[in-house]
């Protein structure tokens, strides 16, 4: 299935090769897509998810100040709002059937796959400009829209992970994925110019891209040591 997430992002996406595999075909995702994912390693995963979506919010913040046009600052910000008033909801619901209160997820302790994760996203903005930001958070954007539109082809409709599908799946969610992806294209064609892949500047952006989606892999891998 082909997804209409911009230019760049496919770009990318193949210039990782089999590490976007590895992440987007880990063991955990193939957990999910046929339910034997044990409860307990996705109600860990969730917890960490929240807490990495909190970090994620502000590098997205953050990238409203790294913005060069307003289209871009409008982009960030729309995103910002998604991150904070739509895609937490899914973690606060679920964790709260078994028991947790959102105080329990903002102030649970970062796993260090969490850490390093979510410290290099916001290293890569601080230290660089919005190319070196996207790069960065782009995997886990367009990643989870390609998992969702995959996994949701086989749900039956008493999936025991069939919200989290759909809301990957949803159309709320894969408008986002388009409104990055058009965000991510007009970014580079600003900054690098319309044949971007013979910039050095392209370079050091399919750097940041795959060294995200390896810690994706590893944001994965903690998910799975939960069920122990």
């Amino acid at each position: 299935m082909t997804h209409d997430y911009g230019a760049t992002f496919p770009r990318l996406r193949d210039a990782a090769g089999t590490v976007w595999t590895d992440y987007t075909h880990h063991a955990f995702v193939e957990g999910l897509r046929d339910g034997t994912l044990p409860r307990q390693a996705f109600l860990g995963y969730l917890v960490q998810d929240y807490v990495f979506l909190i970090h994620f919010a502000r590098a997205w913040a953050l990238a409203v100040t790294k913005a060069d046009a307003l289209d871009e600052m409008r982009a960030c910000a729309a995103t910002v709002d998604a991150l904070v008033n739509q895609e937490l909801g899914l973690h606060v619901q679920t964790c709260a059937d078994e028991g947790l209160s959102e105080a329990d997820l903002f102030n649970a302790e970062e796993h260090p796959a969490n850490l390093a994760y979510t410290r290099y996203v916001l290293d890569a903005g601080h230290s660089g400009d919005l190319l070196d930001l996207l790069g960065a958070l782009a995997p886990c954007v367009m990643g989870y829209g390609e998992i969702g539109t995959r996994l949701a082809r086989d749900m039956t409709p008493d999936h025991p992970y069939a919200d989290w599908i759909g809301t990957y799946a949803g159309e709320d969610y894969q408008q986002v994925c388009r409104d990055v992806g058009a965000l991510f294209d007009r970014a580079v064609a600003r900054r690098l110019g319309y044949n971007p892949e013979r910039t050095p500047g392209f370079d050091r952006l399919r750097r940041r891209f795959i060294i995200a989606t390896r810690l994706e892999v590893g944001f994965w891998d903690m998910g799975l040591s939960f069920r122990r």
